[in-house]
């Protein structure tokens, strides 16, 4: 399994080179871990042991504030493998300290994204020896055609839900999850409802067969991408499903400082009610957007849950070299 680690790596830099990719290297230390609502980081402390000074620092959960600011230093186009971590995360699919791989386009948009997951999915694939995917009872050929759907398609299809009709209405969401026998609490929020029949009834379905590009969510689901052009209720984010797998979780990438900075403010106002904790905005990467980020396309691939696929294995420890005990 850690040869076909070897070779998907290989695969992966393989590609971006033969695209004319930078791959870059940023610092894991950050003021700011990322400002995701349900993320949670390890924090820790810089001391300078001459002038007695400290100061808090996060491993980040992502590079993609380091790697934004490259964008804005006039990089066309990037790549990271780095390894990314978050606290409370450890199951057969999630590990603590884990392989990020990262890209982003400037000059582009979701279409080209998604024209890289496929080349590099199948390149990692053919580096592997594999010609089809299975994991949890189902089986996926990266190699035939692959599925663009909308979240509110996917609700319909699997829980008859009309999802839009709810949107910023949660008893509209309740009574439709209710009246098929979709378990809701009067205590549950828009968004609990929302990630329990995504959870259980849509994302165990998704990736079957082929791959599907899991497309157009709520906008309040993608703090740093786009409204949807023609629809500000959605925005231009997809994620990447292969059997079940959430595998990548893709942007058009958001430029605007101001909406930015007050979409950072409300999702620590919710952290923060919620858990009890906030995170700081790193104001560097507030000031890049200010300077001019340029229309950018960018998106994160779980690398380890690929290597699982093309290895083989529902466990992620079984692809990592030395998994966290």
């Amino acid at each position: 399994m850690l040869d076909k680690r070897q070779h998907a790596l290989r695969a992966v830099r393989g590609y971006f080179e033969s695209q004319g990719f930078a791959e870059v290297e940023t610092p894991a230390l950050q003021v700011s871990p990322g400002n995701e609502t349900h993320l949670h980081a390890f924090k820790t402390q810089f001391t300078d042991y001459l002038t007695r000074d400290s100061r808090d620092y996060y491993l980040h959960t992502s590079p993609e504030f380091a790697m934004k600011k490259l964008l804005v230093a006039g990089m066309p186009k990037i790549f990271q493998i780095a390894r990314a971590f978050r606290n409370g995360e450890r199951s057969s699919r999630h590990h603590p300290e884990f392989s990020m791989l990262e890209w982003y386009r400037a000059g582009a948009g979701l279409p080209d994204i998604m024209q890289d997951c496929v080349a590099l999915v199948r390149a990692a694939a053919a580096a592997c020896g594999v010609t089809n995917f299975t994991a949890q009872g189902l089986s996926c050929d990266p190699f035939g055609a692959w599925e663009s759907l909308t979240v509110s398609d996917a609700f319909r299809r699997y829980a008859n839900i009309d999802l839009m009709a709810t949107i910023g209405d949660t008893a509209a969401l309740r009574a439709q999850m209710t009246a098929n026998n979709i378990r809701a609490t009067e205590s549950d929020t828009w968004d609990d409802l929302f990630f329990r029949a995504l959870g259980e009834h849509i994302e165990p379905r998704l990736g079957d067969k082929h791959p599907v590009f899991l497309c157009d969510y709520p906008v309040h689901m993608a703090a740093l991408a786009r409204p949807k052009r023609g629809d500000a209720r959605l925005a231009e984010r997809f994620e990447l499903y292969i059997c079940g797998y959430e595998i990548a979780n893709a942007f058009d990438e958001l430029t605007d400082a101001g909406e930015q900075a007050r979409r950072f403010a409300a999702d620590m106002d919710e952290k923060e009610k919620l858990y009890g904790e906030r995170y700081p905005v790193d104001a560097d990467f507030i000031a890049a957007l200010h300077h001019g980020m340029p229309d950018s396309a960018g998106i994160a691939l779980g690398f380890d849950r690929l290597v699982m696929l093309c290895a083989g294995t529902e466990n992620i420890d079984d692809v990592l070299w030395v998994p966290v005990a």
